[in-house]
């Protein structure tokens, strides 16, 4: 059991404007209610649980802390059919059978108990992030409603006690707490046994001004007017009277991507022209490119923009 003397000596942030700060200084630009969910989950030792659209910053957010930490990132990619031993731990059962043909003869109780020993272990990442010396990792469980929701089970004893039990061993706590963040699309709704070990933030779309505080640190080079109007025809995009038109509309990563392609193809002012021609890097839907109409661009590119 995590102590909580533990947790009050550990001081990682020691506010939520050094946690904002901290992430600026790595290209990430928090809220004060993200930040604040991070504050909250390093100063309390609890996983943190981000939901949002896809594209929003939930994956960069995990890859910003652990620089600014200096911590490594250890990432588990979730899926469909995801077992524990892809996430947790495995034996290298060739290894084993080696030692079996090697020993064959001695006593058998002997040999059992040699195989079952740590180094026949190969880890994954939440063994790796467990035995992570100090200062520990950074452990992002992306994409957790892709998984089965058998294998949420599995991870119930990590998120509370930061431990993992193996039959064959005993159990194996953390001795340097890992930070551990998990994401989700909302594909499926999570089991409530999984929120409740969690703190929450539900990560929405940046603020027209902070996108362009993205884009101006991304891309130092592009024209300020150009990135402004990136800015605001993205914003636009993603008003709920626009949106409900898409089926997903474009993310922070999306925005970046355009914006690149825009300073590739030297554009100075964007126009109808070049949001049609530019369309498959916004959207990855055919029916979304073709709901970009031409009414709709119009409509969208008002004499603020052009």
């Amino acid at each position: 059991m995590i102590q909580w003397l533990d947790i009050l000596s550990s001081k990682l942030f020691n506010s939520v404007d050094e946690v904002i700060v901290a992430l600026k200084n790595e290209g990430y630009f928090a809220d004060r209610a993200l930040a604040t969910s991070v504050f909250l989950a390093l100063k309390l030792k609890r996983p943190l649980l981000l939901e949002g659209e896809p594209g929003v910053g939930k994956t960069e957010l995990s890859k910003a802390l652990a620089r600014a930490l200096e911590r490594v990132l250890l990432r588990l990619q979730c899926y469909d059919g995801l077992e524990q031993r892809e996430a947790m731990y495995e034996w290298n059962y060739t290894a084993q059978l080696l030692h079996v043909k090697v020993a064959q003869g001695d006593d058998q109780d002997s040999v059992l108990k040699e195989i079952y020993q740590r180094r026949y272990l190969i880890s994954r990442p939440l063994l790796q992030a467990i035995e992570c010396s100090k200062p520990g990792a950074v452990l992002l469980i992306d994409e957790i409603d892709r998984a089965d929701e058998p294998f949420e089970a599995y991870l119930l004893e990590y998120l509370a006690e930061y431990q993992i039990t193996i039959p064959e061993l005993g159990t194996i706590q953390a001795q340097t707490t890992p930070i551990t963040i998990l994401t989700s699309n909302r594909t499926r709704e999570l089991n409530d046994a999984i929120k409740r070990r969690c703190l929450y933030h539900w990560l929405d779309y940046p603020s027209r001004k902070r996108e362009l505080e993205i884009l101006q640190v991304m891309l130092p080079n592009a024209p300020e007017k150009l990135t402004a109007q990136i800015a605001l025809f993205i914003s636009r995009l993603r008003e709920s009277s626009v949106r409900e038109q898409f089926t997903r509309v474009p993310g922070i990563a999306e925005s970046i991507e355009w914006a690149k392609a825009l300073i590739a193809m030297d554009t100075l002012i964007i126009d109808p022209e070049i949001v049609h021609d530019t369309a498959g890097i916004l959207f990855k839907q055919r029916d979304d490119i073709s709901s970009l109409n031409d009414q709709l661009v119009s409509d969208l590119l008002t004499p603020e923009i052009i």
